[in-house]
């Protein structure tokens, strides 16, 4: 294919020998923008445009394949080749394989499902990415649009022949399909055993969670608004029920023709005459009763992985928060904020407390994860997770992100998508009702998350957050904030760097006999001054004569 036509036009004119209302119904199935989608076996994911001209009796189609914005050339593909030699392996967007294979069907399976990503035919990955001699680019594509019909919907990918180094290649450039087009799979392998997607350089076949959460993307998912078989009206907190209903007769009075039963069932609160998983979840007694793991878990690392370990100590705390999503928020944040530390910054007149993460944001970012979690039967199982570092938080929720909702446009004014509509709305207009806890509604800002998110972040100098999105999963990591040379530390910190400056060093148990603080209190602050490299050990990680001295 010639590199000048990424973007390719057909113009399809039916002339009518008749008038347009005599067409035969059969031709027409589907409607006019079915037509040429099923003539050319275009997925939904193809744009289409189409314009009738009655006075002309003729209908035109413009079909418009949609590639990168620019082709593929020889000065593209060569940077492109470069890194992968200089790598010595091709990548998660890139596939380089010497001829084409039955197994280039999970390839683009792989890359129609998630980000797409570019095939590169014609070169040797074991001989340095060099040219396969002998090697027919016609032969190559025309077996490459073969494999391209055999998985579901087919894969139409933009395909050019470049000259690459006295030889030509063929790529391949695999855009992502829509949601409704999702799972991509190889057709003879079946949905849920042909359905896959690029992890690093490899092709994974997607577990069936996997694959029902892509099909579950194309309607609206009710998992929410299921009955709890188990429940009953008891089991939910009479008073937040009472001001919820309240608040629902004064907006939507209509809701309430035909009495406080037919409304409670009208705003989902009850279906089949038991509780809905939503209305359990929100102001429930105690949901995890009927959901022991739908719960929020805690645990603060001395290290900046898992598996690290200081002293013996794998842990330095670690929860299991259960209760209602108000209840979750509430006690979530406050244990986030016992384990992290707080700078002090010393003005001309004014002390100002800086916290390693703005509470704000790691409410928001809670709210966010228990309201947009997946709650299906295949999720119920897990929990939120919120886990410390030393260097930063992250808070991972069960399920991705959902509808049209990406990494790249995570954020942007208008863009949001409400995975379970029913909760969210209860978030909205539930309040706390937790002894001493926070004011208000849980989530009084629907769709602006993020963007509150990232204001606090940027609003305490700190770098924005970072998104790992997967198919069933979805993290959000704030890295901790760094002190600055104005700022000092504050409660345990300011006592252990305190007790260190009156020596040449010390060992965590003369830290805590002079400071009076706990031994994991001590060994935290201890850990967080060795990664603001302002404490240095004296012995090696796991020496039992370690101690500690102020860095010079």
């Amino acid at each position: 294919m010639d590199s000048a036509r990424a973007h390719q036009r057909i113009i399809i004119i039916l002339g009518f020998l008749a008038r347009f209302a005599q067409v035969k119904h059969d031709l027409w199935k589907g409607g006019l923008e079915a037509f040429p989608r099923r003539i050319f076996e275009l997925p939904t994911s193809f744009p289409l445009n189409f314009s009738l001209s009655f006075p002309k009796c003729y209908v035109e189609w413009e079909v418009k394949w949609e590639g990168s914005e620019h082709s593929m050339d020889t000065e593209r593909l060569e940077s492109i080749v470069h890194t992968l030699r200089l790598v010595g392996t091709d990548n998660q967007p890139t596939e380089v394989k010497s001829n084409v294979g039955k197994s280039i069907r999970e390839t683009l399976s792989a890359f129609a499902n998630a980000n797409g990503g570019l095939i590169i035919l014609g070169l040797d990955e074991s001989n340095g990415f060099l040219p396969v001699e002998g090697f027919d680019s016609a032969k190559a594509q025309d077996a490459l649009e073969t494999r391209c019909t055999q998985t579901t919907p087919p894969v139409r990918p933009l395909i050019d022949t470049v000259p690459f180094e006295d030889s030509l290649v063929v790529v391949a450039e695999v855009n992502e399909m829509t949601s409704e087009d999702k799972p991509c799979y190889v057709t003879d392998q079946g949905k849920y055993g042909g359905s896959y997607i690029r992890v690093g350089d490899g092709d994974i076949r997607l577990t069936q969670y996997e694959v029902d959460r892509l099909i579950e993307e194309r309607v609206q998912p009710k998992w929410d608004e299921q009955p709890v078989p188990e429940a009953q009206l008891e089991d939910l907190h009479s008073d937040t029920v009472n001001a919820y209903m309240a608040v629902q007769r004064e907006r939507r009075p209509k809701t309430f023709n035909g009495g406080t039963e037919t409304a409670m069932k009208r705003l989902r609160i009850l279906k089949d005459g038991h509780p809905t998983l939503a209305s359990l979840l929100v102001m429930g007694e105690y949901p995890q009763e009927f959901y022991p793991r739908l719960t929020v878990t805690f645990a603060s690392f001395p290290g900046t992985t898992k598996g690290s370990v200081t002293e013996g100590i794998r842990l330095l705390d670690s929860r299991t928060l259960t209760g209602t999503i108000p209840e979750l928020v509430d006690e979530g944040i406050e244990v986030v904020k016992n384990n992290m530390r707080t700078a002090a910054l010393i003005g001309e007149k004014y002390r100002s407390d800086l916290p390693d993460y703005p509470p704000i944001a790691v409410r928001e970012a809670l709210v966010n994860a228990l309201m947009h979690r997946d709650y299906s039967p295949y999720a119920q199982g897990s929990q939120v997770q919120i886990n410390m570092f030393v260097d930063r938080l992250e808070i991972t929720s069960p399920g991705g992100l959902y509808g049209g909702v990406t990494v790249r446009n995570l954020g942007e004014p208008g863009v949001s998508s409400t995975r379970n509509q029913r909760l969210s709305s209860f978030l909205e207009d539930v309040k706390f009702h937790t002894e001493g806890g926070g004011a208000g509604v849980v989530a009084e800002n629907r769709g602006t998350g993020i963007a509150v998110i990232q204001r606090s972040l940027a609003d305490a100098r700190m770098p924005p957050p970072e998104y790992i999105n997967r198919l069933d999963s979805f993290t959000i990591v704030f890295h901790r904030r760094r002190v600055a040379e104005k700022e000092r530390y504050a409660s345990a910190f300011d006592q252990v760097l305190t007790a260190l400056k009156g020596q040449a060093s010390a060992s965590t148990s003369e830290l805590v006999k002079s400071t009076k603080l706990s031994r994991t209190a001590v060994q935290k602050a201890v850990n967080e001054l060795i990664a603001e490299d302002v404490v240095e050990r004296t012995e090696p990680l796991r020496s039992p004569r370690q101690r500690y001295r102020i860095k010079t």
